[in-house]
């Protein structure tokens, strides 16, 4: 019986299975914290282009899933520190990373609002925050236009 309500625990709520590319202007940023740069603004001398989003967050600072879905990625990895991605099905991943820590593991399932990490200043960032990725099919989109006004 202990096993079933852990089970049930885990299901996501009828108001978080909207399919990802439904969600477009209704996810809730994964901190609490300003954006650092823009997507696509040049950094590494002007060589290399953001493909996503730094956000500045209060170090040790929960870092919340943005959607439902399952840990495909949950590691330390190099130019990026910890990261955790997370698989929203249809073609769409979230990507977390310089966190300061890690709470969820590969394989885990999330609902929306779940911590998967803690912020940090790990993978080379200056000031405590995250990057943070939407990926569709494996392209780059902008997280902002993704956001709750």
């Amino acid at each position: 019986v202990q096993q079933i309500q852990d089970a049930i625990i885990n299901i996501p709520a009828p108001e978080q299975l909207t399919p990802f590319a439904q969600a477009r202007g209704q996810l809730p940023r994964p901190v609490e914290g300003d954006a650092m740069n823009r997507f696509g603004a040049t950094y590494s001398d002007g060589n290399l282009h953001r493909q996503g989003i730094v956000l500045s967050a209060v170090e040790g600072s929960p870092v919340r899933a943005v959607h439902p879905g399952r840990v495909v990625f949950s590691d330390w990895l190099r130019g990026s520190g910890l990261l955790v991605v997370v698989d929203h099905g249809e073609g769409y991943m979230s990507l977390y990373a310089n966190n300061g820590s890690l709470i969820k593991r590969n394989g885990d399932w999330v609902n929306r609002g779940e911590a998967l990490a803690t912020a940090g200043s790990n993978g080379g960032m200056e000031e405590s925050g995250i990057y943070f990725e939407i990926r569709h099919n494996g392209q780059a989109e902008d997280p902002a236009s993704w956001w709750q006004p």
